[in-house]
């Protein structure tokens, strides 16, 4: 689908923006824009609630990241760029806050406008928008830029803009975009689009963009250096446009930000411990607790933050890729989950001081609930009743072992499965009617969370031993882990889906039937369900906070009762270790907590 660019002369453009403005039903311009009900704040706000207004800008940090990278372009399929790229260096029209479900507030747009069922969204640019050349930010960049992230840009932008019926400037600062399917995130998620430069990729292909093209953006940091593979150094531009903006102010307050890459997480600790690195995020509660009483911890150089937030859950843990037999069987992948002996491996590893996850959007409202589904999510899944796996309406726990190694009637509950499904031991081995025998292959890459993912591996491939199962753990380096991940090319991986208070459109990416065996989706697991695709639809349909509740509970009945990944641990608190002259808001806490929008965006650094 391609947009209708703007070609109408000056009396056409006046025509067409009076009749605009003159739609019945049609809304105000806004500051902000929430998916239920009005922005928190207010027009005037000064800036968001958990940033400092006052915190000093100055500072040099470096932050680490394991394996390489051989790109600088992170919104192509092409390559592998550093992650923090697309959140550091490039801009939408509208900003989240942090501190609410989906609310959005103007950045590049000073303005927003919806029609009265949002089947149209309307953005008024701000005139001293700037590119970091200096250029301005136009209309036409607006368009050129949803157009080639729709066509040519990573699959992750692809869902949207094929929902565009129309794209079309209606003023000489705005935008409109006319959508093909009612869906009220839409309006929403137009505004997260990243926005590049038209004239930087004129008679080139964005596609292909090679090692040493860097886009134009337009926030705060841009690459002042890199060495490919190595490190990356991000410098605050001390011409930024939107410094004073109130979803600005109190934010991106480092002068520079350098990414230092390791050959592995061993060696990323140590760096750390030495300092080289400004603050480091610990996922395991078990090495929180005993493995940071360094020297620079005791004498107060290193300080050790918690973040809790109220997020849902998310999920984490070993993803079964269901393309393959015979992990398109539920039965197969419920033995498999039976196997892996939870509370064992949880003590072995962490100490017991990480709870496991128990669905997909647990720990929030969203969450499904236990035991048998009610009244509201029941109608939803009602037709699918017959294609569901047990479970799914009269309720699913994950299996809980006696806490031995022995794991014994979870194992025994496991071999039933799978004879059911056709396999039996024969030899030693576990073999189906063919004599094929069961061996599996987990995909790892080499990151911060290799090292426990392996121990775990450890761990699991003893207990499937018992099963007559083979487990093969391979490790590889992150360029190759993309490459196969994006082919799907693995048994089992590890898999982290962190989840919002207000899931929408990226659901499908995750697990829409559309998007299973398209190459790069985020669709682990290759599931192709009905019911899920229609809980989707009703949660991006619902009108009223109920139901939309209603319709992700059942979404999550459906992921959990699956039996799609091996769970492991939540992590409910974000754990982050940092020079002591690395600040925050202590007191004034989002309920998102840590992440890209928390560290590096709203610390500050100070001396004592």
């Amino acid at each position: 689908m391609r947009p209708d660019f703007f070609s109408w002369g000056r009396a056409a453009t006046a025509c067409l923006f009076l009749c605009a403005s003159a739609l019945p039903g049609a809304s105000e311009p806004t500051h902000g824009i929430a998916m239920y009900g009005d922005p928190a704040l207010p027009p005037d706000f000064v800036s968001l609630p958990y940033a400092n207004p006052d915190a000093p800008k100055g500072g040099r940090v470096t932050t680490g990241n394991v394996g390489s990278y051989d790109s600088l372009n992170p919104f192509t399929l092409k390559g592998t760029p550093p992650w923090q790229l697309q959140y550091l260096t490039h801009e939408s029209l509208m900003g989240r806050s942090w501190d609410e479900p989906f609310t959005l507030y103007g950045l590049l747009a000073e303005s927003v406008e919806t029609g009265p069922d949002r089947e149209w969204v309307e953005f008024t640019l701000r005139e001293e928008a700037r590119f970091s050349d200096g250029s301005p930010v136009t209309v036409e960049d607006v368009i050129w830029s949803y157009e080639v992230l729709g066509t040519d840009g990573h699959p992750r932008y692809r869902a949207f803009w094929d929902q565009v019926a129309r794209i079309e400037q209606t003023g000489p600062r705005k935008v409109r975009l006319t959508f093909s399917t009612e869906d009220r995130e839409l309006a929403l998620i137009a505004g997260l689009r990243p926005i590049l430069k038209k004239a930087q990729w004129d008679g080139r292909d964005f596609a292909e963009s090679g090692r040493e093209d860097i886009p134009l953006g337009s926030a705060p940091y841009v690459v002042a250096d890199h060495e490919i593979g190595r490190f990356v150094l991000l410098r605050r531009n001390p011409d930024y446009w939107g410094a004073d903006l109130p979803l600005r102010r109190g934010t991106n307050n480092f002068d520079e930000i350098r990414i230092e890459y390791y050959g592995d997480n061993t060696v990323l600790k140590e760096a750390f411990k030495a300092q080289t690195l400004s603050w480091i995020r610990e996922f395991n509660a078990e090495r929180w607790e005993t493995q940071y009483d360094f020297p620079a911890v005791r004498n107060g150089e290193i300080v050790k933050s918690e973040i809790p937030h109220q997020k849902p859950s998310g999920m984490t843990g070993f993803v079964m890729n269901t393309r393959r037999p015979p992990l398109d069987d539920w039965r197969v992948r419920e033995a498999l989950i039976l196997a892996f002996n939870f509370d064992y491996i949880n003590d072995t590893l962490t100490g017991g001081r990480q709870p496991r996850i128990t669905s997909y959007f647990s720990n929030s409202e969203l969450g499904m609930r236990p035991g048998p589904a009610d009244d509201a999510v029941r109608a939803l899944l009602a037709p699918f009743a017959d294609t569901l796996p047990p479970g799914t309406l009269d309720g699913y726990t994950l299996p809980s072992g006696d806490g031995s190694k022995r794991n014994r009637a979870n194992l025994r509950r496991a071999v039933q499965l799978l004879e059911e499904a056709g396999w039996t031991v024969q030899d030693g081995r576990l073999r189906n009617a063919a004599g094929e025998a069961l061996e599996l292959t987990v995909l790892l890459q080499q990151d911060a969370l290799i090292q426990q993912a392996s121990a775990i591996m450890d761990i699991y491939a003893k207990a499937l031993e018992r099963l007559g199962i083979r487990l093969n753990v391979q490790s590889t380096d992150k360029a190759q882990y993309s490459e196969r991940e994006r082919q799907y090319d693995f048994d089992l991986t590890f898999m982290r889906r962190s989840l919002s208070l207000s899931p929408g459109n990226e659901q499908r990416f995750y697990w829409g039937s559309d998007v299973a065996d398209q190459p790069g989706s985020r669709n682990l697991m290759g599931m192709k369900s009905p019911a899920a695709d229609a809980m989707i639809d009703a949660m991006l349909k619902a009108r009223s906070r109920a139901d939309f509740i209603a319709a992700t509970r059942a979404l999550d009945r459906v992921l959990t009762a699956g039996r799609y990944v091996i769970p492991i641990h939540n992590y409910a608190v974000g754990r982050i270790a940092h020079l002591k002259e690395l600040r925050y808001p202590e007191d004034d806490l989002p309920i998102y907590g840590d992440g890209i929008g928390f560290l590096p965006e709203v610390w500050w650094y100070e001396e004592d």
